[in-house]
């Protein structure tokens, strides 16, 4: 076998994955939320058990603040949510509410999917 800079060691049977010091490990980029300043409500039914779930993205908040929000939000639609991974998610299809409710906390806000 000739003796080739390209080749690289992937794996061992004794440490298993072996990653090579040529790469660093790419970190996932967690998704950022989109910056021309409007808070977008999604609906969601897909992979939901054939509940609705309104996906609000694009709050510019901490996570901290982010999870407030998420609890003033669930408590004016009577329902349950939670925050997470920079997005509100709101069970049921309770749009009108909430984009009355986030107006008048003074965002510009835009229905988004169906």
């Amino acid at each position: 076998m000739k003796n080739n800079d390209n080749n690289v060691l992937v794996y061992s049977s004794e440490t298993g994955r072996v990653r090579s010091d040529r790469k660093a490990p790419s970190t996932p980029k967690s998704p950022q939320a989109p910056s021309d300043g409007f808070v977008r409500l999604r609906r969601e039914v897909k992979g939901r058990g054939g509940g609705t779930v309104i996906v609000i993205s694009g709050v510019p908040l901490t996570d901290a603040a982010l999870k407030d929000l998420a609890g003033a939000l669930k408590k004016r639609c009577g329902c349950g949510g939670t925050a997470k991974s920079g997005s509100i998610e709101i069970q049921g299809d309770h749009r009108d509410i909430l984009i009355k409710e986030l107006e008048t906390r003074g965002y510009k806000v835009k229905l988004a999917g169906g």
